[in-house]
């Protein structure tokens, strides 16, 4: 597995990819269509980023974006996915990892993410890749998606091992 940096060639992969996932458990909502029509102005311009993960025999198979929130120098782990043709390869986990680097290298204070309890798999990942449930996290960015019922902040060195 690579992992690939975001160029505008792959916009339709990113909205595709998460599209798959977000529809197939949920109704798409308009802040999910914002994002994922509008990449590179939402997250890349915005100071973001958005890595894929590749495969040699299956190409692009996850994709993953940091978007700045605010107060400045938060940001937001949003839009994981990993394409069902690719579930078990671990992936996700491998494009978690990265995404995590990065975000460290962007000094992201705090860096957070929110999900739904009905995306078990994922919020299984994320406890054991350093990520705890935060009620503050929840209070102050969590009404953006109604589907938001878990909210989840980074703690380095909390990894489950």
């Amino acid at each position: 597995m690579k992992i690939v940096e975001y160029d505008d060639s792959l916009a339709a992969e990113f909205r595709d990819i998460n599209l798959e996932w977000i529809s197939s458990m949920f109704r798409v909502e308009a802040v999910d269509l914002e994002v994922l029509e509008h990449p590179r102005e939402r997250i890349i311009d915005a100071g973001g980023a958005i890595l894929f993960v590749a495969t040699d025999e299956l190409g692009i198979v996850g994709a993953c974006a940091l978007m700045p929130a605010h107060p400045t120098g938060a940001f937001e782990l949003t839009k994981m996915g990993v394409r069902e043709s690719a579930r078990g390869l671990k992936a996700g986990e491998f494009l978690l990892r990265a995404v995590i680097q990065r975000a460290i290298s962007l000094r992201a204070d705090p860096l957070f993410l929110l999900t739904n309890a009905r995306c078990e798999a994922a919020v299984h990942l994320y406890e054991k890749l350093g990520f705890h449930h935060d009620q503050a996290i929840m209070d102050f960015y969590g009404a953006e998606y109604e589907r938001c019922n878990v909210a989840m902040r980074y703690r380095p060195g909390m990894e489950v091992l």
